[in-house]
């Protein structure tokens, strides 16, 4: 795996998961960068998706993970921001294939939608996962 950093944001619906996330990149040795939430308080999920979005677009962070309830949110508020791709998963095929046909640089997690152990290993495949390039690339560039 390639190193390189990942900014980590949630809303409160997500709060629970992002302490796990970044738990498990701990656990990896993967650098970090927490946009918040810091408590369950209840917060609007675009104003963290811009915090994340900005970092990446910055050169601070290479990748990101946004939690929400569903993550649907954090995914529509992420791909509004132009450089942008971020990936609503659910199953690890989709997380491989967000990484290698679309060069996803979010993933967005549901904490009430999937299970803890899903999600990391979503998680996982994903930030293991590379872009393929070639006939993929034409694609991703129509996108910006």
């Amino acid at each position: 795996m390639q190193k390189f950093k990942v900014v980590v944001g949630a809303d409160h619906g997500g709060f629970e998961y992002k302490k796990a996330v970044i738990d498990f990149l701990k656990s990896k040795n993967i650098d970090y960068i927490d946009v918040g939430t810091y408590s369950k308080d209840s917060c609007d999920y675009p104003l963290i998706a811009n915090k994340a979005a900005e970092k990446i677009l910055a050169g601070q962070a290479q990748r990101g993970v946004l939690i929400c309830g569903t993550g649907i949110g954090m995914s529509i508020a992420a791909n509004k921001i132009k450089g942008i791709r971020a990936a609503l998963c659910s199953d690890t095929f989709s997380a491989r294939a967000s990484r290698a046909h679309n060069n996803a640089n979010i993933l967005c997690l549901g904490e009430r939608v999937i299970g803890i152990c899903l999600a990391l290993d979503i998680l996982d495949v994903w930030l293991k996962s590379d872009f393929e390039g070639g006939r993929h690339q034409k694609r991703v560039d129509m996108l910006e």
